[in-house]
């Protein structure tokens, strides 16, 4: 029984150094040192405090049920899911990220995607119990109209440890609307990038120009 847990938590601790979607600055460990992790070994993160939780009960909803928050808003309760650049959805862009420079996945600073709208790109945040600084340089459609978090993984493995869970999210510092727009005005033949653009301006009515060209 102990050696189990001990390489359930060898191939858990393993597999955050693999990566399969191009260059990250950290070590990479090879497939065939690899050990495939047990069935539901997810990194353990706290949950919410109970405090915040408390204080999130009378806010709006968005689909998925999660409190939506006013922008200034730092300590959120936040849905997040994982995703990877092998997935179908994402292979035509490859290791990039929706601003066109690579994903990041390091010891240190990691990528995000989000709703533009609600997380600004360039905005950047902890997550209650990791050591890491995540920014949000990426969107995806399923996240547009949501306070949804998507945390770039670097292959399926990774990604599926973490699933989806709710996190204590806390802002360091916002992105920029304006750049968001900047991106976003010329991709608006895409549903969800239009969107978060009307939502952006929405907010931010002196960018109205970047959509009433």
């Amino acid at each position: 029984m102990t050696s189990r847990f001990s390489l359930t938590l060898l191939a858990a601790a393993t597999a955050v150094l693999l990566s399969s979607c191009g260059s990250h600055s950290v070590a990479v460990v090879p497939k065939s040192n690899w050990l495939p992790a047990a069935p539901g070994a997810k990194p353990q993160v706290p949950g919410p405090s109970a405090e915040l939780v408390a204080t999130s009960a009378g806010k709006p909803r968005d689909r998925h049920g999660m409190p939506v928050y006013r922008f200034k808003e730092r300590r959120r309760v936040v849905r997040t899911t994982a995703y990877t650049c092998s997935e179908a959805d994402h292979l035509i862009y490859g290791s990039k990220n929706a601003t066109g420079t690579p994903l990041r996945y390091t010891n240190h600073v990691r990528s995000a995607a989000a709703d533009w709208s609600f997380y600004p790109v360039g905005t950047t945040f902890r997550i209650k119990g990791l050591p890491y600084l995540y920014v949000v340089d990426d969107y995806g459609s399923a996240l547009t109209g949501t306070g949804t978090v998507d945390l770039y993984k670097p292959n399926k493995g990774v990604m599926n440890l973490w699933g989806r869970r709710n996190v204590e999210l806390t802002i360091v510092q916002w992105g920029s609307f304006t750049r968001s727009a900047e991106i976003l005005k010329d991709r608006t033949r895409h549903a969800h990038c239009r969107q978060m653009l009307v939502n952006i301006v929405r907010q931010q009515p002196k960018l109205s120009h970047m959509v009433y060209r």
